[in-house]
């Protein structure tokens, strides 16, 4: 993320664009402009003035009296309860007509008595800050008169881009500014850069221990410094406008030239300083106070930088609270250094913080760019707090440093893979405009990259480049032109779409909830004490991926539940994930993992919305059932008893397809739906998605004209013994003539002997050609009796 002000952008290109635009023009380049916000909101009419006299009001204890002068030649009465107005003040001052932010007028009016003319203003009443302490002083220079807008430069915006990693050169306004300067060809005005001659030739030595992680380290000594002065506003305002607090002027430089040329700097107390600088791995147990007060133990391979008795700095995140400065600071030692991203990069956030430096150095820093930076930082120093410069010092390691190869662009492949004509010259024009070399070689042009580029290494960086240079709404997006044929539709298959229209026409909401779940979920829905754990979790409670999508749906209810949802019914597809088995049924060390594709699907409260016409009735298992086996039809589904960890037991079965179990279906367990706050228990299904995908192909049969005939068969079965079980051995036995068998009661209690229960059967007769005979009927109705005492030990009840 870049934060700064547009202003401060316009010092270095000042393209004929407005505000809008200009985001727009960053925002199509690549440099996406995630917010814009004015500095100040909307007022007029404040002015600079300064308080003249002050008396106490004569009616009023904790009011003044104060006369002032607002540039008119006259003296302005005002009655102001600031208690900071002091003689000699200058303040922003709002005259009888000024308008101040949330449209509120300024009156002359009279207060406890006593005519006021205006009003003098604090911080919060401009809209500035939430200060409210006291009036807004202004510097003693400040212009009496002057609109205060133009003074504090109030007429600006602060542009946020949130930066890919590829593009750390637009991490300063000098990037930024180069970027604009090629996409609207407005002139570029770098930052002012002086060579400092040295005063003294006062230096200290630097020695690379680790020149692979920081081939150039540039430092100066820079006695006589006045670290009690103060940061000139217009330095404070550019540094608060792009996002960071300023300390004090030594501090405030360093964080100046970061922003404006986008290398890190730090400044040293050099009197704490002991023989020469040192650029080294740690030692073994070394510890060191950072500035942010966190006490660290780098690890072996964090970058330090070290006087001749101990640790100064992590190199490139963050200096030493033993060797930092203060404002009894009179001699200080600037650092300007090149670290290598792979030495930089996540130590920071191993250390459990980050810092601007950081951010920078280990998404790629200019490497030439050193040298420049700390003369610039240098002449800072010496405009306001003064000093005596010593020589530059610098190290370096050539071998390490570095290379910018040139990389081979072929115009006619960017052409075909752009899909515009460009010509070669126009390639190059573009390329050199954002400071890369380019040598024509007839065929192909040879590109090298600048020292601040990190992004170029293929054919394809530089193609992208001229993408985004020529503008990506300059390139013609024509209509695709095909010859097309229609797909043949499978009968034997549905679509996604198809089982999740279904479930929404029968009053089910799609959900998508996230595969990392809460590892309590796992362990309590699923009874899975070994889940799969992220080694990167986003958070604490997502710490784990998830081996079945019920957990979610109990969390979406609860949500729900929450906010006074009383019925609730929702489904889910999506992936679990699970851990794959050896052929010894154990989980190997690294066995690999699963991804079934799941369909799960909940209901709580009513089954049907509030209405006149129902009796209000609470959703149960044989509801859900039948959602279930009307997403399953025409294929018949089949249930056995099953215990879960999720279940209520006795409520709960399995679900089989072709006698092979692909989900389950039940109610939550009691203990779940009091501990998760669930209300009334809600019942639940989950199965292979891929099963419910599949589909028998329809089949036409030939309706009969003639007359059916129905016989009911009340069987006495063992209790053992299920309704399916019992149904299922009729139809084994059941002849051609005999086309649906229902089952319509089942009943325990007087009259049916202990241990048993009787269950009510409907036999539906009939042939395609002829009338069935009575003999033929009783027949079938004996055979079926005889086979279902055979298989299941059930008699006819009498």
């Amino acid at each position: 993320m870049m934060q700064f002000s547009e202003n401060w952008l316009r010092t270095f290109v000042n393209p004929p664009l407005d505000s809008a635009a200009l985001a727009h023009l960053l925002t199509m380049a690549g440099l996406e402009v995630e917010e814009t916000r004015p500095v100040a909101p909307s007022f007029t009419g404040v002015i600079v003035a300064q308080i003249i006299e002050t008396e106490k009001h004569p009616n009023a204890d904790k009011l003044k009296l104060c006369k002032v002068d607002a540039g008119a030649g006259e003296l302005l009465q005002i009655v102001c309860g600031a208690p900071n107005a002091a003689v000699g003040m200058k303040v922003p001052c709002a005259k009888a007509g000024a308008k101040l932010p949330g449209d509120f007028a300024i009156k002359a009016a009279k207060l406890r008595g006593v005519e006021s003319f205006g009003m003098l203003c604090s911080a919060r009443e401009l809209g500035l800050s939430d200060d409210h302490a006291g009036l807004l002083p202004l510097p003693e220079n400040a212009p009496v008169g002057a609109d205060i807008r133009a003074y504090l430069d109030l007429d600006d915006t602060c542009f946020e881009i949130k930066l890919t990693p590829n593009r750390a050169d637009c991490l300063s306004l000098t990037g930024v500014a180069r970027e604009v300067a090629a996409l609207t060809g407005a002139p570029f005005t770098p930052a002012p850069l002086t060579l400092i001659p040295p005063v003294t030739g006062v230096r200290r030595a630097i020695a690379l221990d680790a020149p692979e992680a920081c081939p150039r380290y540039c430092g100066r000594i820079i006695g006589g410094v006045n670290a009690r002065a103060q940061t000139p506003g217009w330095m404070k305002d550019r540094l608060q406008r792009s996002g960071i607090r300023a300390i004090h002027a030594l501090v405030d430089i360093t964080n100046y030239v970061m922003l404006e040329l986008g290398q890190p700097l730090h400044v040293f107390d050099n009197t704490r300083l002991s023989g020469a600088i040192h650029v080294r791995l740690p030692h073994p147990g070394e510890t060191l106070l950072l500035l942010n007060g966190q006490i660290v133990e780098p690890a072996p391979d964090t970058l330090l930088i070290a006087d001749e008795t101990r640790a100064l700095a992590l190199a490139g995140i963050m200096g030493g609270e033993e060797s930092g400065v203060s404002l009894e600071t009179t001699e200080v030692f600037l650092e300007s250094a090149f670290f290598a991203p792979e030495a930089v990069a996540g130590k920071a956030r191993a250390c459990g913080f980050a810092s601007d430096a950081s951010h920078r150095f280990e998404r790629g820093v200019d490497f030439q760019l050193q040298r420049p930076a700390i003369e610039r930082a240098t002449q800072l120093i010496l405009d306001i707090c003064g000093g005596m410069p010593g020589p530059v010092e610098e190290a370096r390691s050539d071998e390490n440093l570095p290379r910018r190869d040139e990389v081979r662009l072929r115009p006619a492949r960017a052409r075909q893979v752009l899909g515009i004509d460009l010509d070669d010259d126009a390639m190059r024009d573009l390329l050199e405009r954002v400071h890369l070399k380019v040598r024509d070689l007839a065929v192909e042009l040879r590109v090298t990259p600048p020292a601040f580029r990190f992004d170029i290494d293929i054919e394809e960086d530089l193609i992208e480049e001229i993408a985004r240079l020529h503008g990506y709404d300059n390139i013609p997006a024509p209509v695709p032109q095909a010859g097309l044929s229609m797909l043949a539709a499978s009968e034997s298959s549905r679509t996604d779409w198809d089982v999740r229209h279904l479930l929404a026409g029968r009053g089910f909401q799609e959900v998508v909830n996230f595969a990392f779940v809460e590892e309590a979920w796992e362990r309590d829905f699923r009874g899975n004490a070994n889940p799969i754990r992220l080694a990167n979790p986003i958070a604490s409670q997502m710490s784990v991926m998830r081996s079945s999508l019920i957990p979610g749906l109990i969390a979406n209810l609860a949500s729900n539940r929450k906010r006074q949802q009383n019925r609730v019914r929702l489904f889910e597809t999506g992936r679990c994930f699970l851990r794959r088995e050896t052929p010894g049924g154990k989980n190997s060390a690294a066995p690999g993992f699963d991804q079934p594709r799941r369909l799960a699907a909940l209901a709580a409260g009513p089954v049907l919305p509030e209405q006149w016409g129902e009796t209000a009735r609470p959703v149960d298992f044989h509801d859900l059932k039948g959602d279930l086996e009307t997403l399953f039809a025409p294929r018949p589904l089949g249930f056995e008893p099953l215990a879960a960890p999720a279940l209520h037991p006795g409520r709960a079965a399995a679900v089989l397809l072709d006698g092979r179990r692909i989900g389950v279906i039940g109610e939550i367990h009691p203990r779940w739906v009091q501990y998760y706050e669930l209300g009334s228990a809600p019942v639940v299904f989950e199965v292979d998605l891929d099963a419910a995908l599949a589909a028998s192909r329809p089949e036409s049969g030939e309706i009969s004209r003639m007359p059916a005939v129905l016989r009911d068969l009340a069987l006495v079965v063992p209790v053992t013994v299920s309704a399916e079980r019992t149904l299922n051995a009729l139809r084994e036995a059941a002849p051609e003539i005999v086309r649906e068998i229902d089952l319509f009661d089942v009943y325990q209690g007087q009259g049916i002997e202990p241990g048993h229960k009787s269950l009510a059967f409907r036999i539906f007769m009939q042939d395609t050609l002829r009338t069935l005979e009575d003999a033929e009927v009783d027949e079938t109705i004996s055979g079926l009796l005889r086979h279902i005492e055979h298989a299941v030990g059930g008699r006819l009840r009498t």
